[in-house]
């Protein structure tokens, strides 16, 4: 897979931003996850991968720390009661939740986040952080297709699939809330989509706090000259 052609540093660069937030939200097995790591590891980007905190068990191809923070029940209700969550949600039977502070400390210092998460906690953030929330949903090419990926990934029960294909359907209703919908059918014409979404997005005119300077400075040059 190419998953290359990051951007280039420019002036444009040097102009102070603040950070944006992009938010990938799919029903399991449609790639959220997938392009999530693809685009955060790749430096050129830079952006900065938001780790969940979670109840679920970890699964075999995961690792803690990487993938999620796993910890115990009470732990999470702990965060939550104190509201140190950004977000939180039940999926599966399962709490998943993001901590709100890195995410502040992150945003202030003009860097972006990407976020995995459903449309439940994308309905949280959006709510708290609106102007720098961006959201994109991924769509499978076919429940068939859907259900392929699920039966190849080999970490879930033929029950737990089938919940999964079930949540699905109901998951796809919500793609009219989102920003921007890709449509997974190639994981590298989908990644190209992505990049050129938070390429567009980090130009947005309200989100580079620099712009003004700059701008000042450029029409001082002209009047010296």
């Amino acid at each position: 897979m190419r998953m290359t052609d990051a951007p280039l540093q420019s002036v444009s660069d040097s102009i102070a931003r603040r950070g944006l937030i992009l938010i990938l939200s799919s029903p399991s097995g449609a790639g959220k996850t997938t392009l999530t790591r693809a685009i955060a590891d790749d430096g050129g980007w830079g952006l900065d991968l938001s780790i969940s905190v979670t109840t679920r068990a970890r699964r075999p191809s995961e690792i803690a720390g990487r993938h999620y923070h796993f910890i115990e029940r009470e732990a999470f209700e702990d965060l939550r009661a104190r509201d140190d969550l950004l977000e939180w949600a039940e999926v599966h039977g399962n709490f998943y939740g993001t901590p709100r502070r890195p995410v502040e400390k992150v945003l202030s210092a003009g860097r972006d986040m990407i976020f995995d998460i459903d449309y439940q906690g994308t309905r949280q953030v959006r709510g708290k952080l609106a102007d720098d929330v961006v959201t994109v949903f991924i769509l499978p090419p076919s429940l068939e297709e859907l259900r392929h990926r699920l039966e190849r990934r080999a970490e879930d029960s033929p029950e737990t699939i089938e919940k999964r294909l079930a949540n699905a359907r109901v998951e796809i209703q919500r793609w009219s809330e989102y920003d921007y919908v890709i449509v997974n059918d190639d994981l590298q014409n989908a990644f190209d989509a992505l990049r050129g979404i938070l390429a567009a997005e980090r130009l947005k005119r309200t989100r580079r706090t620099g712009l003004e300077t700059f701008v000042d400075g450029l029409l001082g040059k002209d009047r010296e000259g």
